[in-house]
């Protein structure tokens, strides 16, 4: 499916699901399904709870609803960065349910470079070894797309952007997946989106991150639907990157206590 049907949450959440496979590749218990509700089909990916397999940073169990939170604050950013997901009870129990995107062929957004600098139109992430004795130049594409997901990773202190986990589609959209590992309290954010760190964010993420704030209040509409799916310490950091988002005005750098970029970085 590259169009998302505007009822998608629904057919997520109510639908039956059926596991077709399992995708091997990913760290935690990933499913392939299909889901059907009242004459509509759609395939979706099911991680369910007991398939998250522990990590020291994050408390036991709690990667699904931060899937689930990271969809609602890219639904709240109005960009659309990341498929319908939905916390729902499946065969292995609740987990996270997420429409299945297909991706483009042929879509060139990272790439590895000879030299020190990027071409027009990229952006440096970083020398990479490519064999003994070589590097080569990581960059990223400078696009608007891309910028966007920077931000919201940058809101939710995603600490896993990988190149995997982007899926350019047919339509020219662009979607970011696997947002387990978010949302922490303490500084996490690692990613391949650097491109863009120290440089003034876009007037357009100013709005949006003003946006945030406000939903992100004690009260807020944002607040509330997260308050089910992550901490309140998590939901205050949240709105505490946004407000120094909005009061630096520049993409972040990246951190000296954590590694900024993930490894294997695809």
């Amino acid at each position: 499916m590259t169009t998302v049907d505007p009822d998608a949450g629904t057919l997520l959440a109510r639908g039956e699901l059926t596991v077709r496979g399992r995708i091997r590749e990913a760290s935690n218990a990933a499913l392939y399904c299909t889901v059907t509700h009242e004459g509509r089909e759609a395939a979706c990916v099911y991680k369910p709870v007991e398939g998250e397999r522990p990590l020291w940073d994050f408390p036991d169990g709690t990667l699904a609803g931060r899937e689930v939170a990271a969809y609602e604050v890219s639904e709240a950013t109005g960009w659309g960065l990341v498929p319908p997901t939905v916390l729902r009870d499946g065969p292995y129990g609740e987990g996270m349910c997420q429409l299945w995107i297909d991706t483009a062929p042929g879509a060139e957004l990272l790439a590895l470079v000879d030299g020190e600098e990027p071409e027009p139109g990229w952006k440096a992430i970083g020398l990479a070894e490519v064999g003994p004795g070589r590097t080569a130049l990581l960059v990223h594409a400078d696009d608007e797309r891309l910028r966007r997901l920077a931000v919201l990773d940058a809101v939710i202190n995603n600490a896993d952007r990988k190149g995997g986990h982007l899926l350019p589609t047919a339509d020219g959209r662009l979607y970011g997946i696997d947002h387990g590992v978010t949302f922490n309290a303490e500084n996490k954010l690692r990613t391949l989106l650097w491109g863009w760190a120290g440089e003034p964010l876009p007037q357009e993420a100013l709005g949006v991150l003003e946006r945030l704030r406000d939903a992100l209040s004690a009260t807020g509409p944002l607040t509330e639907v997260l308050t089910p799916l992550i901490t309140r310490a998590e939901i205050d950091a949240t709105r505490a990157r946004v407000e120094t988002l909005l009061s630096t005005g520049v993409h972040p750098q990246p951190g000296t206590e954590w590694p900024a970029i993930p490894w294997p970085p695809v």
